[in-house]
């Protein structure tokens, strides 16, 4: 059963920085897999922020490009976000998960962005 669990959200000012961690469990060989994280608004609506394929490759949106930074560890099966200069519209509910045929969401953590 793959677990997603995602970590490091919290309260950051305009124009500030946050790292989100996402640990993965139950999806082997996970080094094959392209990874994602993924922003959620109220009332449900997903967007991909960031996605990184199995050999290390990148695509970002161009709303993040240059701000947000993913990274992967496969020894450790983690996924990392890397966030700055951050705006209020990027706040929400983020959450990882593959970057095709997601597996059941995790509870994801929350990012507000606020003065």
């Amino acid at each position: 059963q793959v677990q997603l669990v995602e970590s490091g959200g919290g309260l950051v000012q305009p124009g500030g920085s946050l790292t989100l961690s996402c640990v993965v469990s139950g999806l082997e060989p996970f080094n094959i897999y392209a990874m994602a994280w993924y922003r959620q608004i109220p009332g449900g609506e997903r967007a991909l922020v960031a996605a990184i394929g199995s050999a290390g490759s990148t695509t970002y949106p161009d709303s993040v490009k240059g701000r947000f930074n993913i990274s992967r560890d496969n020894a450790k099966k983690m996924l990392w976000l890397q966030m700055s200069s951050l705006k209020p519209e990027d706040a929400g509910l983020y959450l990882c998960n593959t970057f095709v045929s997601q597996r059941p969401w995790g509870r994801g953590t929350q990012v507000t962005v606020s003065s």
